[in-house]
């Protein structure tokens, strides 16, 4: 299995009225493939955040794979 780290971005406006991109979270999950990595780290997040849907606190999920393997 691969190591995953996923990340958890939101779009946000900033005070000077430009916007940007910041992470909410990033999980590090161990999955067979990134969508299998996406979506445990989907579960993780919304269990962390207390959340029944993890879109409530980020617009889009980036998934990269890490150099480990278990």
């Amino acid at each position: 299995m691969a190591r995953y780290i996923v990340r958890f971005m939101k779009d946000i406006l900033g005070d000077n009225g430009r916007q940007a991109e910041v992470c909410q979270s990033a999980l590090e999950v161990e999955a067979a493939n990134s969508r299998d990595a996406t979506e445990l780290a989907k579960q993780k997040f919304c269990e962390k955040e207390r959340l029944k849907e993890w879109s409530l606190h980020a617009d889009r999920v980036h998934v990269a794979e890490t150099d480990c393997r278990s």
